[in-house]
């Protein structure tokens, strides 16, 4: 999950066996974001996961693309070290922290899943990233949770209730604005999710077919190239 202050924290969820859960729902859209994703080959390449939570992503990825190496980030401190020990003999590296400081002009891909809403400061987030990328790199910025999600208020609620975070209200419209000024090259797509949804009765979606629009019309993947 996500960055949102600077003291550290254990689990993003108040009930931590939700954090495996969690890992699991996501598996499938990460694979799909991974399908996403234009550079092909990533085997000269070093990639950042912000907000790598447990590091699945991470995992999967070089399951599919071995990278050269790669950095996962996170305040949450069990979680960053489950990530740590599941990473076994893959070129990866996690550390417990929000900060980028000592990592410019490391990276050529970074990704976020599910991180950017709860950033508190969207513009100093979308700085760090700049300078941790290199020249012409480029970030994969995913989310459905913003203003333009009819489900949001309901959603507000429940991540303020169910996880240890600070929860911000932004439009899809306001983080394209915050990664502009940064300098990036801004686009964006619907992730339109195109395997199966399981039906899930967690509360998050009120019927099923809220779930099946949210996957494939609400969800947004910013891509965001540093000239």
């Amino acid at each position: 999950m996500a960055q949102t202050q600077s003291a550290n924290i254990g689990t993003w969820y108040i009930d931590p066996d939700a954090e495996d859960k969690m890992a699991h729902g996501h598996a499938p859209i990460w694979r799909h974001l991974i399908d996403l994703i234009v550079e092909k080959d990533l085997t000269a390449k070093s990639v950042l996961d912000f907000g790598c939570n447990q590091g699945g992503l991470l995992r999967h990825l070089y399951a599919i693309r071995p990278f050269h190496k790669a950095l996962g980030v996170d305040i949450a401190d069990t979680s960053v070290a489950k990530a740590e020990a599941l990473k076994g003999n893959l070129p990866i590296q996690h550390q417990a922290t929000s900060s980028l400081t000592g990592w410019a002009d490391q990276f050529d891909v970074a990704i976020s899943h599910e991180v950017i809403y709860l950033v508190p400061d969207i513009d100093a987030h979308a700085a760090d990233i700049w300078q941790a990328l290199k020249r012409g790199g480029v970030y994969y910025a995913v989310t459905g949770c913003h203003m333009d999600n009819p489900l949001w208020p309901k959603w507000r609620e429940l991540v303020a209730k169910r996880t240890n975070t600070i929860v911000q209200d932004r439009s899809i419209t306001d983080y394209g604005r915050a990664f502009e000024k940064a300098g990036f090259g801004v686009s964006a797509r619907k992730l339109e999710f195109n395997g199966f949804i399981p039906f899930v009765a967690d509360g998050w979606t009120p019927n099923f077919a809220d779930a099946l629009e949210y996957y494939t019309q609400t969800k947004i993947v910013f891509r965001l190239v540093k000239p």
